[in-house]
């Protein structure tokens, strides 16, 4: 067995004909830095490591600072972290087209099929925890163009989601004041963000975990307001119990008549569902920059499970009880902010003149919260690029606090297009980024099932037994494959209401399908220049950047009391 030369040694890289960076062994590098033996044994060369730099997992000795995301960030971004205007506001028009018990029915299917999505990424994510992770899980175990595609789709998905966020925040902070210009507050939202991302990880960490903590106990709130006012515990002492599923009824039917326009109505509910649940894969985009990922990415992944319970099952439940679907209230344009909210539109019916202003503040919060993740996320999908050399190799740079402050710089300048709200009208900006969005969030989810397939058949390949793995999913590959029909569908239907009889709208159907050519095409296009071939399950590479990461040590927290024990299984 040829020996490993020892200037590669030192940052576990291999040059080809040598024996492999990770031979099963748990070896720690001699390098000062783990961050730079990390990237050189991703990148090939110490080198390129040393010059670039690298993002930050744990603590950076060079400048004394905590710059990674800890088990109590990780936590909270998968419970809460992308939790935006699409449970709030947007929710609303699905009421309006479609009733509250396909409401109830699209969000728990869609949030089924996410279920089983975040199990395919989970896995892979604790197998190799890497910043970005999806584009290079699509690269390796498929093929690069696939990476390719899945890359940039994912950077303008989050760079435009990150302009729905910022529009939604102006449409909110209308319920104060209209008169001053929404320019003004997308610049300071636009600030706040950049200030949040640009210093440290940590420092988008505990903004994150402070916004989710918010958006918990808010949401955990109205459930249970709900509840009391169902019920008839509110000041007018009027108990609803299901009464507006018997009027206008629960069922509404959308674009035709009878069962059909009722079947149609419920499948609308699919497309608005999956725009609520985007970026909910962001807890593996995270996995690079966290601590002991093989422990918090597992606990991370199995708490989304409780995430799309309450927040989104209940949730729609909660609505579809206490607001009429044909409420004139409901979505109306004209009414600025928290109005149009539906859980306000059921606070103001309910007689209690004190929550609207404080719901306003929360989805605010929420919208400024989810505008932060996706900066962050559509900069490391970026230096994901990078590193698989799809992207210019000047955004691999990273900070001393390990922040990739190229491919942050140019993800906020996309948020540039959220003025276009000032002469368009807020809303109408908002629909258009919200349909972009929710096709491309889609095509993600997709590309994780398929890289996810190709995953397990290389490890059957390779001979490497799943039971022995640090987080294993159950009934697989068959959740990967239902879940990948499911998405495959509503992306393929996502626009039929274009083709209903006199329905027909050029703008409505470009919005709908133009992510389409623009995800295979860039698929083509990086075929065919690079030529690329698909993977054989035997020749996968399962370990490249594996062996700095199963090297790390993490010290196991260890509950002194009481209230500590129930903490560290919070966070």
């Amino acid at each position: 067995m040829t020996e490993i030369p020892p200037d590669k040694m030192e940052y576990g890289v291999a040059e080809k004909g040598t024996t492999p960076a990770y031979d099963g062994a748990r070896r720690r590098s001699s390098v000062k830095d783990p961050r730079i033996g990390e990237a050189a044994e991703l990148y090939g060369d110490a080198q390129t490591a040393e010059e670039y730099g690298y993002v930050s997992r744990g603590v950076d000795s060079n400048v004394d600072l905590i710059t990674s995301l800890k088990s109590r960030h990780i936590q909270f971004i998968a419970l809460g972290g992308t939790i935006g205007t699409g449970l709030f506001l947007g929710i609303g028009r699905a009421f309006v087209q479609a009733g509250p018990l396909s409401v109830l029915i699209g969000y728990t299917f869609t949030g089924m099929a996410i279920f089983a999505m975040m199990q395919c990424l989970g896995e892979m994510a604790t197998w190799l925890p890497l910043p970005g992770a999806i584009p290079q899980f699509c690269a390796r175990y498929v093929d690069d163009a696939l990476g390719f595609a899945v890359g940039w789709n994912n950077w303008y998905s989050a760079a435009i989601t990150l302009c729905a966020e910022i529009s939604a925040a102006s449409i909110v902070i209308g319920f104060w004041n209209e008169k001053i210009n929404a320019a003004a507050w997308i610049t300071l939202i636009i600030v706040l963000v950049i200030g949040l991302n640009i210093f440290a990880v940590a420092i988008y960490g505990e903004a994150e975990f402070c916004f989710a903590g918010i958006k918990i106990v808010t949401i955990v709130g109205l459930l249970i307001l709900a509840l009391v006012l169902d019920l008839g515990g509110g000041p007018n002492h009027d108990r609803l119990g299901f009464r507006y599923w018997k009027n206008p009824g629960a069922m509404k039917e959308y674009l035709s008549t009878g069962s059909t326009g009722r079947f149609l109505g419920l499948f609308s509910t699919l497309i608005n569902a999956s725009f609520s649940y985007g970026g909910v894969e962001m807890v593996a985009v995270a996995a690079g920059e966290a601590e002991n990922p093989r422990k918090n990415i597992p606990k991370a992944v199995r708490r989304v499970f409780w995430r799309i319970l309450f927040f989104y099952v209940l949730g729609s439940l909660a609505i579809g009880v206490l607001v009429p679907s044909n409420d004139d209230k409901l979505l109306n344009p004209t009414r600025p902010g928290a109005a149009q909210s539906p859980w306000v539109i059921a606070i103001n019916r309910a007689g209690i003149p004190a929550l609207p202003s404080i719901i306003n503040a929360v989805i605010l919060t929420s919208a400024s919260s989810s505008a932060n993740a996706f900066l962050y996320t559509g900069s490391r999908y970026l230096f994901a690029l990078a590193q698989n050399k799809q992207a210019p190799k000047f955004l691999l740079a990273c900070s001393r606090t390990g922040v990739p402050y190229w491919c942050v710089g140019i993800t906020a300048s996309i948020s540039l297009l959220t003025y276009m709200s000032v002469s368009s009208g807020a809303n109408n900006v908002f629909a258009w980024f919200q349909n972009l969005t929710t096709i491309s969030s889609l095509f993600t989810w997709c590309s994780i099932c398929v890289a996810y397939i190709r995953f397990h058949a290389a490890l059957k390949a390779q001979g490497i037994d799943r039971n022995e793995m640090v987080f294993k999913s159950p009934f697989q590959p068959y959740l990967a494959w239902i879940a990948l029909i499911y998405f495959s569908m509503i992306i393929l239907f996502n626009g039929f209401g274009v083709f209903i009889h006199g329905n027909w709208n050029i703008s409505d159907f470009l919005v709908d399908y133009i992510g389409v050519p623009i995800f295979f095409g860039l698929f083509i296009i990086w075929k065919v220049l690079r030529r690329t071939k698909p993977h054989a399950s035997a020749d996968v590479d399962l370990y490249s950047g594996k062996a700095e990461i199963d090297a790390e040590e993490w010290e196991d927290q260890i509950p002194r009391n009481v209230l500590e024990k129930i903490w560290f299984w919070i966070a």
